[in-house]
């Protein structure tokens, strides 16, 4: 059986926005120690003292690291940070015919580098994240596929990381939270080896350039 320590060290951690404000000091610890406790005796089936879980947050928030921004390595280059702009995201169902819509899709699409495409193949869906310029093209491919879901009005931020960025424990969960932290909400995210690509809704854009913007050096 867990104890109140470990339980409250798994609720502070599993959540951006309690790890953040323990680690600034922005939470009053009484306060959340109350409201955790009816999870905390439900999770634990016996009753919890709002003394003994103050000190287990007070315990936590000692442990949490100071990070900085300086912790999530970029590439020291200029032009780490871009974006495209009008994308529209297309979810379709998988069948037969699904790879062979792929393989159209590529093909015709070519290798133009003013527009943005990417195809991601989940276990059930296939996913295109395209420039709307190339929808006309998309619906023509994957016309007779089953259409799961279509997101209208996104843009793409991409962060330029090194080679070695891999090796980072939590590197993406560092930049996830800081923008969890200011409520950016993303609608997807696509990764290459030295590349992190987000989705977001057109409103997010400015929101998350600007927590972005602070992790990048030149």
């Amino acid at each position: 059986m867990q104890s109140i320590a470990t339980k409250v060290e798994r609720i502070v951690m599993d959540s951006p926005f309690l790890s953040e404000g323990l680690r600034r000091g922005l939470i009053n610890l009484s306060e959340l120690a109350r409201q955790l406790q009816p999870q905390l005796e439900s999770d634990l089936w016996k009753p919890v003292g709002q003394a003994a879980v103050v000190m287990a947050l007070r315990r936590v928030s000692e442990r949490l690291p100071d990070q900085t921004s300086s912790d999530i390595v970029l590439a020291q280059k200029t032009g780490q940070l871009t974006a495209r702009t009008d994308l529209v995201e297309l979810t379709y169902r998988q069948s037969g015919n699904t790879d062979e819509c792929h393989r159209r899709l590529l093909e015709q699409a070519g290798r133009r580098s003013d527009l943005f495409l990417t195809v991601t193949r989940g276990v059930n869906e296939i996913m295109v994240i395209c420039s709307r310029l190339l929808i006309p093209l998309v619906e023509e491919v994957f016309a007779g596929e089953r259409l799961a879901a279509r997101l209208e009005n996104l843009n793409a931020v991409t962060l330029q990381l090194t080679a070695e960025s891999h090796r980072t424990p939590g590197i993406y969960h560092a930049i996830l939270k800081k923008l969890a932290w200011d409520k950016v909400n993303l609608i997807n995210l696509i990764s290459t080896h030295t590349e992190l690509t987000l989705i977001l809704d057109k409103d997010q854009t400015g929101a998350a350039f600007a927590v972005l913007s602070k992790l990048v050096t030149h």
